[in-house]
């Protein structure tokens, strides 16, 4: 085998993610250094993939946009399942679920708001002054805002089989705002908020963790010094899940394409879109059954470690935004700027009043702190949402944290409907607005779930009041 920089294909993968990792590092140095990116807030690797971006329409970089779309597709599946294998805390008390549920209510109530206006906007588009419009791109802007790059560069690539020209670049290009209008619209209101004195910091600086031993490491783990690194183990698990996932999906599509080449052609694209969350319920199947072998001593020590599972997913969920930014092609945007700057400046608008109103009622005590994380989850990610958070509870002492993890657990269950409207709106136009209507009718349902919710915990503490 030949060994040399002449096999281009032996060493493309490291020349390209060395790249990547370049990127990181220049980005973690301007971040530090410049008071404008560091004021920001925005995150290292989202600063990372504008980079990239920049030097690749100055001609210095040159990416391998096949290897960028993979690294995306498998990275997010990675993350998720690297976060669905970490143990629970022992929390299982009513109150403790019923936020959970309430807090996944609020993500997909947020994601169908995001979604009836962005097919409003298509809709109306293609009536109107573009009538060549994909109608059900309106669509990607919760896949962009709500769920992040790896979904809106999923549902766009299926968009774009079925007729949408330039609908992954589209989709990323939301994806990429989102981050922008969670930066923005997240420092400027915690400013005003500083202003009035509900904040405990300086926007934008942090002050270094004293973290204990037991952050870092439960009872009865497998020791750092055993026969195998620790780490070595975790990502071992999260591999063995990803395979499995690939199994299962491979075997289920395969035989809904054997018993019904026709439902075959409409459901197993959206299988393998949303492999995340086959993988995400494949190691929530592992963790019950490590917990149950150790439960009946089958299993001796916990395999699993939190932290490091932690660092596994946001290792992935980086690398994923990285290259999802970087991969975004701008001449695709070419005759979408109309409806992608309406969907950009009214989704960020939209997303705000909504989250303001529910977590207004939601949220008793820790209100602004609930508001300002989920808004910065619903249009970043879960880890501009904690940054955002930070801000104005350093050390995280609000159950708002919690909650955005918890929240998108019940989210995974509540969300099942959108990969129905996903599919649905792509087929006709009559089938579009049954999607719209479907989706005002579950929102409906959901808003109706979240105030009888209210009314209930009220009615209880006043019950409980009166027997005290």
């Amino acid at each position: 085998m030949d060994y040399s920089a002449a096999n281009q294909p032996l060493w493309n993968f490291i020349i390209q993610m060395g790249l990547l990792a370049g990127s990181v590092l220049l980005a973690n140095i301007l971040r530090r250094r410049i008071p404008f990116f560091r004021n920001s807030l925005m995150p290292v690797s989202v600063l990372a993939g504008f980079l990239l971006l920049l030097l690749k329409y100055l001609g210095i970089y040159h990416p391998d946009t096949n290897l960028l779309e993979m690294l995306v597709y498998h990275c997010i599946a990675l993350g998720f399942i690297a976060m669905s294998l970490r143990r629970g805390e022992k929390n299982g008390d009513q109150a403790g679920r019923s936020v959970g549920f309430k807090s996944g209510a609020i993500i997909v109530s947020t994601y169908l708001v995001q979604g009836i206006l962005g097919l409003v906007i298509t809709i109306a588009l293609s009536y109107t002054f573009m009538p060549g419009l994909f109608k059900a791109a309106g669509l990607l802007l919760p896949m962009g805002y709500g769920q992040g790059p790896g979904q809106a560069n999923n549902i766009g690539i299926t968009y774009e089989a079925m007729g949408f020209t330039g609908g992954r670049s589209f989709g990323l290009s939301i994806a990429a705002a989102g981050y922008l209008c969670a930066c923005i619209v997240g420092v400027i209101v915690l400013n005003r908020w500083a202003k009035k004195g509900l904040l405990k910091g300086q926007v934008g600086v942090h002050e270094s963790e004293n973290l204990s031993a037991d952050y870092f490491q439960d009872q009865n783990e497998i020791p750092v010094s055993d026969s195998i690194d620790k780490l070595s183990v975790q990502v071992a698990l999260v591999l063995l899940v990803y395979l499995l996932t690939y199994l299962l999906t491979h075997g289920v599509t395969s035989l809904i394409s054997l018993l019904s080449p026709g439902l075959g052609n409409t459901v197993n694209t959206l299988l393998w879109g949303f492999n995340f969350i086959v993988g995400s319920v494949l190691a929530m199947a592992m963790r019950m059954l490590l917990d149950k072998g150790r439960k009946f001593k089958v299993i001796t020590r916990q395999y699993q470690n939190n932290y490091l599972l932690n660092r596994i997913s946001g290792f992935f969920f980086d690398i994923m935004i990285i290259c999802g930014i970087a991969s975004i092609n701008l001449e695709d945007l070419s005759g979408l700027w109309i409806p992608f700057l309406l969907m950009v400046v009214l989704g960020a608008l939209a997303t705000w009043f909504y989250l303001k109103l529910v977590c207004t009622k939601t949220y008793e005590g820790y209100a602004k702190e609930g508001l300002i994380s989920m808004y910065g989850m619903l249009t970043g990610t879960i880890g501009s949402g904690v940054l955002l958070l930070r801000e104005m509870d350093p050390e995280l002492k609000t159950p708002a944290a919690n909650n955005l993890v918890s929240g998108s657990s019940y989210a995974i269950i509540l969300g099942a409907p959108m990969l129905v409207f996903v599919s649905l709106a792509s087929r006709s136009d009559a089938m579009c607005f049954a999607t719209l209507g479907l989706a005002i009718l579950y929102l409906s349902v959901l808003v109706f779930v979240l105030l009888r919710k209210k009314k209930a915990a009220a009615k209880a503490d006043r019950n409980g009041s009166a027997e005290a």
